[in-house]
């Protein structure tokens, strides 16, 4: 009989760092050095965060890691900066409430001008007309706003549902309604309703009772029996909920947790040192839960949004 190879299966890479290259223009050499790279090593991972606009290099440790960035330095001559990844956030809205915005601007020869009355509200995932989370509806009536107008409003307030309006971070699941505006025959452009629109947004966005959604992982946990009781008091630090316990042969256990993404992004490195490198783990996305208002009031504080002209 011919020997069967069994199949070794690869450790998840769940230690990330969000890397950028220090020389401009370099990004091409760097795609293609970890392309390389995790063709020699499968525990490597790429990935672009859409939410953060950050690139995530993960491996399976901080020291893992640091070896494959001295790596892309020395072999493949590509400079990087690293730092830790953000936590992609997510933003949505508990309340109802009415926004409004005026933009006026006059430099020489014809202006611009529009101006928004619109509505806010939450939306039901199960409602049809949503589009990438937000469901645009238009309630005005007697021409109060061109018809010709209402694409560009509606421009503006996507612009928002991806740039984010309190934190920085996408919108979801938001009714919005326009029920009433002004136009100029002359100095009514699209480009003065996009911006109207999107500050009317962000009006109504601010009252209608803002809430940030934080990711939550699965977590698989495997240590020695006699280190349950030392897990379990780090996570309930990091606000995780414990689901079970399962005792295995040779003094091991796997442990089953869901925790805050942001509370458990370095886990690798405390589960290392409290069990003194014999615990290994695996997490992947659950859900987005509420933050607790401590959190969502450190993220929107750090938040510096980009002034807009008007």
């Amino acid at each position: 009989d011919s020997p069967v190879m069994k199949t070794i299966t690869q450790p998840k890479p769940m230690f990330g760092l969000a890397i950028e290259v220090t020389s401009k223009g370099a990004e091409g050499k760097l795609s293609e050095a970890i392309s390389k790279m995790i063709a020699e090593d499968q525990t490597l991972e790429m990935e672009r965060i859409a939410a953060t606009h950050e690139t995530v290099l993960r491996g399976l440790g901080e020291l893992h890691l640091r070896t494959k960035l001295k790596m892309l330095e020395d072999r493949y001559g590509v400079g990087i900066d690293t730092r830790p990844p953000k936590v992609a956030y997510k933003e949505t809205i508990s309340g109802k409430a009415e926004g409004h915005h005026r933009h006026k601007k006059q430099t020489g020869g014809s202006g611009q001008f529009g101006e928004v009355y619109l509505r806010v509200e939450p939306a039901g995932l199960e409602d049809e007309e949503m589009v990438n989370g937000l469901v645009f509806a238009d309630e005005t009536f007697g021409g109060s706003v061109p018809k010709q107008f209402l694409p560009a409003i509606e421009k503006g307030v996507r612009q928002v549902m991806e740039s984010g309006a309190v934190a920085g971070y996408p919108l979801q699941n938001v009714r919005v309604a326009v029920y009433d505006g002004k136009h100029h025959p002359v100095d009514s452009k699209e480009i003065a309703f996009v911006t109207a629109g999107k500050k009317a947004f962000v009006d109504a966005v601010s009252k209608a009772n803002p809430v940030l959604l934080e990711p939550f992982v699965k977590m698989e946990i495997t240590v020695p029996s006699d280190m349950i009781g030392d897990i379990s008091s780090d996570l309930a630090g990091r606000r995780a909920r414990i689901q079970g316990t399962d005792v295995l042969p040779g003094n091991q256990a796997v442990m089953y947790a869901e925790a805050p993404l942001s509370e458990v992004m370095s886990y690798s490195n405390q589960l290392k040192s409290i069990t003194a490198g014999a615990g290994s783990y695996s997490m992947e996305y659950s859900h987005d839960e509420n933050t607790p208002p401590n959190v969502q009031a450190d993220v929107i504080k750090a938040y510096q949004p980009v002034a807009d002209e008007d």
